[in-house]
């Protein structure tokens, strides 16, 4: 009775961490560039009282043991990346990426880290930043007097300035890929790190014969969690944490019942 009580409270811990996860994916439904996470469990030790397989006097040996379980653990909360739609803006500097890849970004104290998504700004100085301030790599500087922006799929900034009839290449955006996009160290601000597992950014340009997602203008990715799925989950999360709680409720029902035994 002690062990189920155990054994059930890791199982409400196990539900609260679900349901923290889920909480944090709904409060980011209309984050751009956000990836949904998931919680994932693994089941505890076990203690045999008998092993399968073990010698028997009467059978030979015992074809099934008796194996009793000890909970769950949380093994891991990693981040799907699976594409999110994209929504029309009609910004110039917005981008979203059709595909795989992230955009790099320059921190004020020179770190780099990588993101999805595509807000982009003009600096008073014409370099292009994030809602942050954080620099685009390569940096890219739009001229003064400039009319128009045009971003092509392969990443491609051109510009069409005052007095010219065409536009000008001035920059070419770089995408960066990971071998696994799961292994990122999210930093918040919609911003990640790399990691011994994510391995090393492989850089290269927009296009899918790169093995590289195309570049979008005028649009953002808009987040991946699904309401309707999240809202799911979120009951049956809710739902096993009651029935945990019921277990540990019943065992103590049990301990209560032997502790009034009188001879």
């Amino acid at each position: 009775m002690i062990r189920a009580m155990h054994t059930a409270s890791t199982g409400m811990a196990a539900q609260q961490l679900s349901i923290d996860t889920i909480a944090n994916n709904l409060a980011n439904v209309n984050t751009t560039g956000f990836k949904r996470s998931r919680a994932e469990f693994a089941d505890l030790l076990y203690q045999a009282s008998r092993v399968p397989g073990a010698s028997a006097s009467n059978v030979g040996v015992f074809p099934v043991g008796i194996q009793v379980g000890l909970g769950t653990r949380p093994v891991t909360v990693s981040k799907e990346y699976v594409q999110g739609s994209l929504k029309q803006t009609f910004n110039e500097l917005d981008v979203a990426i059709d595909g795989a890849g992230f955009f790099q970004v320059q921190r004020p104290d020179g770190t780099t880290m990588y993101t999805r998504a595509g807000s982009f700004k003009s600096d008073s100085t014409g370099i292009v930043v994030t809602g942050d301030g954080d620099t685009l790599i390569p940096n890219i500087t739009i001229p003064d007097g400039t009319l128009t922006i045009n971003i092509g799929q392969d990443g491609t900034v051109s510009a069409l300035q005052a007095g010219a009839t065409q536009a000008t290449q001035v920059a070419q955006i770089q995408l960066v890929r990971f071998n696994n996009p799961s292994g990122l160290i999210a930093q918040g601000n919609n911003l990640f790190t790399e990691s011994a597992a994510s391995g090393a950014a492989q850089q290269g340009t927009p296009g899918f014969s790169s093995g590289f997602g195309l570049i979008q203008q005028g649009f953002l990715e808009i987040s991946n969690v699904n309401i309707a799925d999240e809202m799911v989950n979120m009951i049956v999360a809710q739902r096993a944490y009651e029935l945990n709680s019921k277990a540990i409720q019943a065992a103590d029902d049990m301990m209560q019942v032997v502790g009034s035994l009188r001879r």
